[in-house]
């Protein structure tokens, strides 16, 4: 009870105001649910279809048996105190993130013509929760190709760094590139709203995003107008962090903060737009 006699303050509300800082946290705590909630119905999916975790192995593996182990001989592509093989491993795990991410956007064409993106845009849960929660869930996906890589590389002689603290760190960038590429996919998709003209951008995509990198091959030998697509691509700077957090002798040619900051950059960015764009998958 208040005194008597107590007057309150002009313009003092009855009602207690919650402070901003926690205003702000709450809201980002249910961004945070409803994205992972996203995200964990989309890998839930993956129980119907468990074999496509496998097949997709298949061309990484090829990639390291056939691609790595010629041009390992060849001593033709000049990559210092590094064998190729120890080169081009983490470019083959990061060359999987992207061809399991860029297509992904596929998907929101099939949920499109049954229904599902209907129910999804009027729920209330945010347009970019949804896009993030989507480009999570192929992250997840791609981690199991992270499992084969390993294990082959592995195999093949590769110097691994089995630290514990590397090891996390390379899932960050799976999960980091999964989520920028994928969420490219989804831009794609809203744009284009057919499977068959999606499939012809997403191939289309897919190699120049490949080797306009340094996924098999240093930025050095490229000529200068590639070596500027390199730099702009997030692809290259996904190769960069894992070549220097997946190998023994690995080293970062731009520095992991500037590999961390410009895959989260455009992550954030691509998310962005695709929140704003999500909504013309069913005009």
């Amino acid at each position: 009870m208040r005194p008597q006699g107590y007057d309150a303050p002009p313009g003092a509300s009855a009602k207690m105001t919650v402070p901003r800082p926690a205003q702000f946290l709450a809201a980002l705590g249910a961004f945070v649910r409803k994205t992972l909630v996203v995200a964990e119905l989309e890998v839930r999916k993956l129980r119907h279809d468990v074999t496509e975790l496998f097949t997709r192995a298949v061309q990484p593996a090829l990639w390291l048996l056939v691609f790595g182990e010629v041009f390992s001989r060849t001593h033709a592509i000049p990559t210092g105190d590094l064998p190729y093989l120890d080169f081009m491993a983490p470019g083959i795990l990061a060359q999987s993130v992207l061809f399991i991410a860029i297509f992904y956007g596929i998907a929101v064409i099939w949920e499109r013509d049954l229904g599902l993106v209907h129910k999804l845009i009027v729920s209330p849960t945010p347009r970019t929760a949804l896009v993030l929660g989507k480009g999570l869930s192929a992250g997840i996906r791609a981690l199991s190709q992270a499992l084969v890589i390993y294990l082959l590389a592995a195999l093949l002689g590769v110097r691994i760094n089995w630290n514990p603290l590397a090891l996390a760190e390379v899932l960050a960038a799976v999960l980091l590139g999964g989520a920028c590429f994928s969420t490219l996919s989804l831009i794609i998709a809203c744009l284009v709203k057919t499977r068959e003209r999606f499939m012809g951008i997403g191939q289309l995509l897919t190699m120049p995003l490949f080797f306009a990198s340094n996924a098999i091959y240093p930025v050095s030998m490229m000529p200068a107008w590639l070596r500027v697509l390199a730099y702009a691509n997030p692809l290259t700077y996904q190769v960069d962090m894992m070549r220097a957090l997946m190998l023994a002798d690995g080293t970062s040619t731009f520095h992991l903060a500037v590999d961390f900051s410009v895959l989260g950059g455009a992550t954030v960015v691509l998310v962005v737009l695709a929140g704003c764009l999500y909504p013309n998958v069913v005009r």
